[in-house]
């Protein structure tokens, strides 16, 4: 049959970096896509001198055309994190409704599998604990996450259209908090916000009173997780996530003591919309993937503060607080 080719949208950021590597390791040609509005080419660059990995520069929102064979699509081209949709809302909402699209006709055109990454957002703020692939959510479409958790509830109900009304081999992983290297320092998510203000010598803030939960995955798991997904014969949504739940007073607590810093916790209001909790009930993922998260937190968060602490003395610079509302993701 020859070598199998697979487009990774979304291929300079934190996930789909890791994808392209795991793909080009299984001997797949990869040709990595994105518009660099959040992604990083140095997360790549190490993969340009191959023969099996291509890139092109492309905003996935306007027509996509890759010519000859493709046998895969994994869409991961999406802001994630709450700074960056908080800026860019309407570019956030365009890649999840016009881009999937493009590629779920791209899918079509070249009878290819698409999967694509949507989130443990869509269950906004549960009134379940933990979250299982059932549960329909509790998301407000007009607050200031909505253009993220309703571009991705789009995302999942335009594909399973294209899975159902023309054929299309299609899959949905839902991603829990994920975390490791080549995260962005300064991307306003929980984990790297800790860490670069224990880096900086700042005060670690929460939003609230930290008794909210989160459950964080480390990105090797995550990836195994959505490379069974993709190959298996499954077209309903799957959890993919560590259901090892903590507090993030806890969490912060657990960074102080990894990071040894001496400054201390100072709490602000907590934003709207800010899910109370966050677990995933991974009951599907064991049963048709055989997959479990293997890396254990602390081992997770040690290669992760090597790798923020290896990064250049610009990236620790201080990012602009107001604009963005949390930090809580």
């Amino acid at each position: 049959m020859g070598q199998k080719r697979i487009l990774i949208t979304g291929a300079a950021g934190f996930l789909g970096s890791h994808l392209c590597d795991r793909f080009v390791k299984e001997g797949y040609h990869v040709i990595g896509m994105d518009n660099l509005i959040t992604g990083d080419m140095a997360n790549i660059e190490h993969l340009f001198k191959l023969e099996n990995f291509e890139f092109y520069n492309h905003d996935v929102s306007k027509f996509v055309h890759i010519p000859g064979k493709l046998h895969y699509i994994l869409h991961f081209a999406s802001p994630a994190s709450p700074i960056d949709y908080l800026k860019i809302p309407i570019q956030t909402l365009k890649v999840g409704s016009l881009g999937t699209h493009n590629l779920l006709g791209l899918a079509r055109n070249k009878n290819a599998r698409m999967l694509i990454a949507s989130t443990s957002e869509v269950y906004g703020d549960p009134n379940v604990n933990p979250q299982p692939e059932e549960y329909w959510g509790n998301v407000n479409p007009v607050g200031p996450r909505g253009v993220y958790d309703e571009a991705k509830r789009f995302q999942e109900a335009i594909t399973m259209a294209y899975h159902t009304f023309h054929g299309v081999e299609t899959r949905i992983v839902r991603i829990f908090n994920t975390y490791g290297p080549r995260m962005r320092l300064n991307d306003g998510r929980v984990l790297p916000a800790f860490i670069g203000q224990a880096l900086r010598g700042e005060d670690l803030t929460i939003f609230g009173d930290g008794s909210q939960t989160r459950s964080f995955c480390y990105v090797d798991d995550l990836i195994e997780g959505i490379y069974r997904l993709l190959m298996s014969d499954y077209a309903q949504p799957v959890n993919i996530g560590n259901p090892d739940e903590i507090t993030i007073k806890q969490f912060c607590e657990e960074i102080i003591k990894l990071t040894g810093t001496t400054q201390k916790i100072v709490y602000k209001e907590l934003p709207q919309d800010d899910p109370k909790q966050r677990r995933p009930d991974i009951t599907k993922a064991r049963a048709i993937l055989g997959w479990e998260p293997k890396v254990g937190r602390a081992e997770g968060l040690k290669i992760t503060y090597e790798y923020f602490k290896s990064l250049p003395a610009e990236a620790l610079e201080k990012i602009d607080h107001k604009d963005f509302t949390t930090f809580n993701r």
